[in-house]
């Protein structure tokens, strides 16, 4: 087989939509296989990642128990503001493990002030107060990742 050949043959594979093709004859071996079919395995590897979160759901009996109790804290919180992840990466509760945290439960807080840090991609970003109040709660652990949006404090603005 010459490299004209071999050139028509990859070129077939990947416009028939077939995944993988091996043709072997006394003096060679040719093993061609499609990127479809490694996009393929990515989605089947991300699926059991998803689906795990349901299955640690309660059973339907007990969701309505759970509602009912989370709906006072709810209305009891409504006056709360919580403060969110605004990016993806690393949360940290100090300047460094030796530092003290930049806010604790109890602190009051003014627009501005650095509430934490975020790491992402080896930048370390300050994440600045954006109501004034007191902080009530803090909701993630250091030194943990972080995601979009994710609630990181809970604020009493009164």
């Amino acid at each position: 087989m010459n490299i004209k050949e071999i050139q028509d043959l990859i070129k077939f594979v990947a416009k028939s939509g077939v995944n993988e093709v091996e043709i072997e004859q006394k003096d060679f071996k040719i093993i061609i296989k499609s990127q479809a079919e490694a996009k393929e395995q990515i989605i089947v590897q991300a699926a059991p990642v998803v689906a795990a979160p349901v299955a640690a759901l309660p059973p339907a009996p007990a969701a309505p128990a759970a509602a009912a109790a989370a709906a006072p804290a709810e209305e009891e919180n409504s006056n709360y503001i919580t403060v969110k992840s605004p990016m993806i990466g690393t949360f940290y509760r100090s300047a460094g493990p030796d530092k003290d945290s930049f806010v604790n439960v109890g602190d009051t807080i003014g627009v501005g002030d650095t509430v934490c840090i975020i790491e992402a991609m080896k930048l370390f970003n300050e994440i600045e107060a954006e109501v004034s109040g007191k902080i009530i709660k803090v909701l993630v652990d250091d030194s943990t990742p972080v995601e979009y949006d994710q609630p990181l404090f809970v604020v009493d603005p009164s």
